[in-house]
């Protein structure tokens, strides 16, 4: 039996994942959304999508296996991960691809799971309300949340229209005040919906009300991206759900609130690892990271003689949740970790994400996993060599200016490497301290300065698409001009920025011919002269975009900008090659 949502804050999509109330986009009517309005022009980056289908369905390896196999099939869909639980007797899905393929994907999985799941058989841990219980869509890439609150209205009427089953809307797809939060719209569960669906106030968003006893209800709707995470305890189920009542936003009820905001939690018992969990899901983990939810529970944990044995995060997390938290126990701790690899690597270590299987980050991390699903075509995942011979090509980009922030990052990457070569040494012990103030600003400058290696390309590709506008009639021809004028203007703000950039490490290098390994002398000379030339090269690209512009005013203070940014740079890097002349 579970207890009431007044009581205890009903779980949603997946063996410890919750669900957050959204905020309704278009009050209580309806709006009709067309799947070709959400996929942009042919010129606009690709729009990314995640979908996480929750079924009801954690025990059947062949069932659960269909319905990944019809999400797979699904062209334009990349699944990313299947996470069952036998407890819960539930499976999440997590997909990606273009609003269009996510729709698809999500229809083909409930259509299988049509003909495989019989709800009147279904027990489980996880409270549920159908075979597929719940199906969010997630902004990913180029996405807005109205946009993916378009994907969930034209999945659910074709779902309703496809299987005739009752569907609701929750979060900021919701049509109704009361439809907001998922718990709201699944109170009862599946055995009540039989009486609920006879209620006016409970009729569906889409699809007939009426019982389909081997499907129930499915909610769909759009959210932004929830970490479903858990904390194991070596503990009674409901010694757990002790701490959760502590911790969630929740509380107890509305006289005793609860610690941490934005945060869902319940305990539970989890018979195939033979301990109890603090499952929590983080609607917010800006607001409320997911370090501070360890931290809490554990101190909680302490208080009542429980051990904590690790934790898990089920199903994907962003790449920044785990940087966030990596950066709270280097600063906690007084540690010193740069590389985005240890960085994950300190937050695995610390929370004990492997405790319960191994956590790989390239399965686990959204951001990698989209990344290996996608051809990678930037610039900067090419090999040197490509690179070099792509320059070298009859195109007109890369050009200068890829060229000059491949220079830039290489210069920063240099003076981050004579950092390197100086901190942890014996013999410069006493300058840890200054080594660890410098490095990551080099470090950080130099993966930002990789990025913009793609950005000026883009940019003059955006000029190029407005050169290929019609301008048959006056009104074309103005429209041309204008788009020609603006994708100059983004043309010269890239290489500006570029030089801007640059420059705001002069300071640290200045520092390193000071303080850092003399035996890196030569190192430095070629950073400075590097940084330099990728400002030379910024400010001839800038030059020669300002002449076609019109706008005399932009012309003179931009043409201003840039040539003191030049002098600035010619006196820096002067100054830094004096210096490290003088050094023995």
């Amino acid at each position: 039996m579970f207890l009431s949502p007044a009581v205890l804050s009903t779980p949603c999509e997946r063996r410890g994942r919750w669900e957050t109330e959204g905020t309704t986009l278009f009050g209580h009517s309806r709006v009709s959304f067309s799947l070709g309005t959400l996929l942009g022009s042919p010129h606009t980056m690709a729009k990314l999508v995640e979908c996480v289908p929750n079924f009801s369905e954690g025990r059947n390896k062949e069932v659960i296996d269909a319905i990944a196999d019809a999400i797979s099939a699904t062209d334009g869909c990349s699944l990313l991960d299947v996470d069952p639980g036998s407890s819960t007797n539930r499976t999440v899905y997590t997909f990606v691809g273009s609003p269009q393929a996510v729709v698809e994907g999500a229809l083909n999985a409930a259509r299988t799971a049509f003909g495989l799941i019989d709800m009147t058989k279904h027990s489980g841990e996880h409270p549920r309300m159908g075979a597929m219980d719940v199906c969010p869509f997630i902004p990913v890439q180029n996405m807005t949340m109205a946009e993916c609150v378009g994907c969930a209205n034209v999945f659910g009427e074709r779902l309703s229209d496809l299987l005739q089953v009752p569907v609701y809307l929750y979060g900021e797809a919701a049509h109704k005040e009361n439809r907001r939060a998922l718990p709201s719209i699944r109170a009862g569960e599946y055995e009540a919906l039989p009486e609920k669906l006879k209620k006016s106030e409970w009729t569906p968003d889409y699809g007939p009300a009426t019982f389909v006893p081997s499907w129930g209800a499915t909610v769909t709707g759009a959210r932004k991206f929830l970490i479903a995470y858990n904390v194991n305890l070596l503990s009674t189920k409901e010694q757990a759900h002790r701490i959760a009542l502590d911790i969630r936003e929740q509380g107890r009820g509305k006289d005793k609130p609860g610690i941490l905001k934005k945060v869902q939690g319940m305990g539970w018992f989890l018979e195939e690892a033979n301990l109890a969990q603090v499952s929590t899901n983080i609607l917010d983990f800006e607001l409320t990271p997911l370090h501070t939810v360890y931290e809490e529970i554990c101190r909680d944990a302490k208080d009542l003689n429980l051990p904590v044995v690790g934790s898990q995060i089920v199903g994907l997390i962003p790449l920044k949740a785990m940087l966030d938290c990596a950066d709270f126990y280097s600063k906690r701790d007084n540690l010193f970790v740069v590389e985005e690899e240890h960085k994950v690597r300190l937050v695995i270590s610390k929370l004990g994400l492997d405790s319960l299987g191994p956590f790989i980050p390239k399965e686990r991390i959204i951001e990698y996993m989209v990344k290996s699903t996608q051809e990678d075509k930037r610039l900067v995942s090419l090999s040197l060599q490509q690179f070099v011979r792509s320059v070298g090509a009859r195109t007109a980009a890369p050009g200068g200016g890829s060229v000059s922030a491949a220079i830039a990052a290489m210069g920063a990457a240099l003076g981050c490497m004579v950092g390197q070569m100086t901190y942890g040494k014996r013999q410069f012990e006493s300058l840890d301290s200054v080594m660890r103030r410098l490095i990551p600003p080099l470090y950080q400058a130099m993966n930002e300065l990789l990025a913009m290696v793609d950005a000026d390309s883009s940019a003059f590709n955006a000029y190029m698409v407005a050169l290929k506008l019609p301008k048959n009639t006056t009104d074309e021809i103005k429209r041309r001009e204008l788009a020609m004028q603006e994708g100059l203007k983004e043309a010269v703000g890239v290489p500006l920025s570029l030089m801007e950039k640059i420059n705001q490490l002069w300071p640290y290098l200045k520092e390193l011919v000071v303080y850092g390994n003399v035996a890196c002398k030569s190192d430095l000379q070629v950073a400075a002269k590097a940084l330099e030339t990728a400002v030379f090269g910024a400010y001839y690209n800038v030059t020669i975009n300002l002449k076609d512009i019109t706008d005399e005013f932009f012309k003179r203070n931009t043409q201003q900008q840039a040539a003191d940014l030049l002098l600035e740079a010619k006196e820096s890097a002067s100054t830094v090659l004096d210096a490290i002349d003088r050094r023995e």
